[in-house]
């Protein structure tokens, strides 16, 4: 059993999704905010590489890479981020996310060796596709799950080539678009987790436009976890060194939608 694994047994087994919450990196006082979401409730979480070209995000994450970028950060910052974190969260998952220039160098050997050293427990590589996927083999060598992107555009016949080799979970991503404000109409997300569900045993997480209780609640309902970013950035961004307080007051309102979700239909 594997962090994550464990973690999505234990949130099905509280007949409630796990909360997946993503931060860039580099992004103010990292470490505060990390902890913040762990006290706050999250279950899993995403930690942005930060980029120059970060191409599937809107303008929230693109500034937060900028901002993380100008204070220099580093692959060696956000390592030495990840394994400062796993020594005060044995338990949390941590998962990378991020482009191919940033995690493959300066091999992919070397950067999974390095990323497994940290404690991280999985990757999202936004622009390296299935066909690809042999250049990843040294990830899964070394522990890593490799955790693949769905989207509304991946049809029935590229499906079995974006499940196969995933792990870890598949990321639902609701729209066809960028990062940010829109989200997907509800029954197009539970169409979509039926049909991912149909055909793999992996957990499935939804994310892009979910900010409020009420939306991340309508998602937990039908998915196996919810994915918040944007609203996370955008807290950082506004609130400056109050960030982490004001990013725990918010993540325990996701938190507590989550567990009453289900609640609520049983």
């Amino acid at each position: 059993m594997t962090r994550l694994s464990t973690t999505f047994a234990a949130t099905a087994a509280q007949h409630r999704a796990a909360l997946v919450t993503f931060v860039t990196a580099g992004d103010g006082d990292t470490a505060a905010i990390l902890d913040a979401l762990v006290a706050g409730g999250a279950d899993v979480i995403e930690l942005g590489m930060p980029f120059t070209d970060p191409m599937a995000d809107g303008p929230a994450i693109q500034a937060a890479n900028l901002r993380s970028l100008a204070k220099g950060t580093t692959t060696a910052d956000v390592l030495a981020i990840a394994s400062a974190f796993r020594a005060r969260h044995p338990d949390t998952p941590l998962v990378l996310m991020g482009y191919a220039n940033t995690m493959t160098r300066p091999t992919p050997e070397g950067f999974a060796q390095s990323a497994a050293d940290a404690g991280v427990d999985g990757a999202i590589i936004v622009d390296i596709p299935p066909e690809e996927a042999d250049e990843l083999a040294p990830f899964g060598a070394h522990g890593l799950s490799v955790i693949r992107l769905a989207t509304p555009t991946t049809d029935a016949a590229r499906l079995p080539a974006v499940l196969g080799g995933a792990s870890g979970f598949v990321y639902y991503v609701s729209v066809a678009g960028i990062t940010g404000k829109q989200q997907a109409a509800q029954d197009s997300i539970e169409a979509a987790v039926a049909r991912l569900k149909a055909a793999t045993d992996l957990p499935i997480a939804v994310g892009f436009g979910v900010r409020t209780p009420e939306q991340a609640a309508a998602i937990g309902r039908v998915a196996d976890g919810v994915v918040v970013g944007s609203a996370i950035i955008d807290i950082i961004a506004a609130k400056g060194e109050d960030a982490p307080a004001a990013v725990r007051a918010y993540i325990e309102t996701l938190s507590a939608a989550l567990k009453a979700a289900r609640k609520e239909i049983a």
